[in-house]
């Protein structure tokens, strides 16, 4: 197989994404474009730029960057640092700027790999693991890559790698379905219960995610599958929220979610694409209103971990 996987983040030695310790590889590109996204630069499926203006040396005299970009993308204005116009940006495949600024301030996001060099990357990283580590597929959305994605899940399972995804499952029902027959352990989120939230949080319905989720169910599959539920305050935090939520984990057998406390810690990243971050100031949820919620699930026979505190 020649087709290359576009990656945008590889993380060893995670200990909160699957059982032990594991390498996470961060996929780009994402149905979704949930506004508290901690990830904003895995939403494009290509190579794309992002500028750190903190690292810019522009005051300091620096130019190299000026007149380097051949669709003029890059301008500079007096006594402003550079400027990009994102949407001509788009068009650029060979990124001049990002090896010519001397300050690192300009950063292409995604970088290509074969499957055999993420399978190296893996057996690399293998004698960290211990005997119930592996390797997580995260993104973005790892599924919008599945057939690249089964080629290397393949490879796992002959080199017995255990493997995890993080997925929205918003994917059609046969890709998803296909995709799973190789995975061992799961997380999927669930956003919000009410339609029209979710879609006003992430751009999307989720009648598709919660469809996949009970087709995935129906199918016999034998892996281990932990909801997840970015906690957001003002968003998804309600009691009826979570009893909506409750009462189909029990109609379709689930009895694990995972509970995380909402924070902001991909904000500067919004900045540094160039998007406004509608959660700067809100969103906020107290620990307290989390072990509420907890209590909830526990009450109805749920395990329910919040945070990092979770028996993977």
């Amino acid at each position: 197989m020649n087709e290359k996987g576009l990656i945008f983040d590889i993380q060893s030695f995670s200990v909160h994404d699957g059982p032990g310790c594991r390498t996470n590889i961060f996929f780009t590109g994402c149905p979704l474009k949930c506004k508290w996204c901690a990830n904003p630069e895995s939403w494009i499926k290509k190579k794309h730029l992002m500028l750190s203006e903190n690292l810019c040396k522009y005051d300091k005299g620096c130019r190299a960057c000026k007149n380097i970009c051949p669709y003029g993308s890059i301008k500079f204005y007096e006594n402003k640092k550079p400027s990009i116009t994102r949407d001509i940006c788009k068009r650029c495949e060979t990124f001049e700027c990002v090896s010519i600024c001397p300050n690192n301030s300009l950063k292409q996001c995604v970088k290509e790999y074969s499957v055999d060099e993420i399978i190296k990357i893996l057996r690399r990283d293998f004698n960290n693991w211990g005997p119930e580590g592996g390797v997580t597929f995260s993104g973005g959305e790892p599924l919008m890559h599945h057939e690249f994605l089964i080629e290397v899940l393949k490879k796992c399972h002959k080199w017995q790698i255990h493997n995890a995804i993080e997925t929205s499952a918003y994917a059609k029902s046969e890709i998803f379905l296909e995709v799973f027959k190789y995975i061992q352990f799961a997380f999927i989120d669930v956003k919000n219960m009410d339609n029209e939230k979710h879609k006003d949080g992430t751009g999307v319905y989720n009648d598709l995610i919660l469809s996949n989720i009970e087709l995935l169910k129906k199918s016999g599959w034998q892996g281990r599958l932990v909801l997840r539920q970015p906690t957001i305050g003002g968003y998804n935090d309600s009691d009826e929220n979570a009893y909506k939520l409750i009462e189909f984990m029990k109609k379709n057998s689930l009895y694990e979610i995972n509970l995380l406390k909402f924070h902001r810690l991909g904000e500067t990243k919004w900045n540094q694409l160039g998007k406004v971050y509608e959660y700067h100031d809100h969103g906020d949820i107290t620990y307290e209103k989390m072990q509420h919620l907890q209590k909830l699930y526990l009450d109805n026979n749920i395990a329910c971990y919040i945070g990092d505190n979770t028996p993977f």
